[in-house]
């Protein structure tokens, strides 16, 4: 079993946040894919990065992790919000919740 940082493009620190999520192994990282690796990713409360997630999808594939561009970076861009939406979840405090309601904040 190779550590996930034997992988092209993956460090040891986005390694200990996959460990700590629950995905221990390149193997693991292979098997599961990276789009349900990053959902467990996000699950386990670590912040959305879009450049993390494509360069997930590009080591996977032994690409560098810039090699990701055109319609295929828009493509992955759609599928990394969806993710986002359905396994980030961010409580707002009260002060963002009232800003908020007031339309002070702003909805991209």
């Amino acid at each position: 079993m190779a550590a996930i940082s034997t992988i092209r493009n993956i460090g040891p620190a986005s390694e200990a946040l996959y460990n700590a999520a629950g995905i221990m192994t390149a193997e693991a990282l292979h098997e599961m894919g990276a789009d349900a690796a990053y959902a467990k990713f996000l699950s386990n409360g670590n912040r959305p990065h879009f450049i993390g997630y494509y360069a997930l999808h590009m080591a996977l594939q032994g690409r560098p992790w810039n090699d990701c561009q055109g319609e295929e970076k828009k493509a992955l861009r759609k599928t990394f919000d969806a993710l986002k939406a359905a396994h980030f979840n961010v409580e707002k405090s009260e002060l963002d919740t009232f800003m908020d309601e007031i339309g002070l904040i702003d909805r991209r």
